[in-house]
């Protein structure tokens, strides 16, 4: 096993341009593998099936809750028109007969 300390030493080495003998090619490979390994390690962590399902499940009943809000704001807007509308018929129906007639 390529100490780290060693590994990031044959690298610095071989980025900058000088030759490396093959015992250091070597060890540098080592070294680099066992990186690759340790990277792989970490990124294959998984959350257990069940959260993965139960976080699914969540998200799928959050957006059936926002799309029934989102249609009782839609038909509140609706009646909120049709309320403005016949608040303003009233208005002019009020001020005709308010309004002087001639005689």
């Amino acid at each position: 096993m390529v100490s780290d300390k060693t590994g990031r030493q044959l690298h610095d080495r071989a980025t900058r341009g000088e030759e490396l003998s093959v015992e250091e090619q070597s060890q540098l490979q080592r070294w680099y593998d066992a990186q690759d390994r340790a990277e792989s390690d970490m990124l294959n962590i998984t959350a257990p099936d069940g959260s993965v399902t139960a976080l699914q499940a969540q998200v799928d009943s959050a957006l059936q809750q926002l799309a029934a809000i989102t249609h009782r704001l839609q038909e509140i807007a609706a009646e909120n028109d049709a309320l403005r509308n016949e608040n303003a018929e009233l208005r002019r129906q009020v001020a005709d007969r308010i309004s002087p007639q001639p005689a």
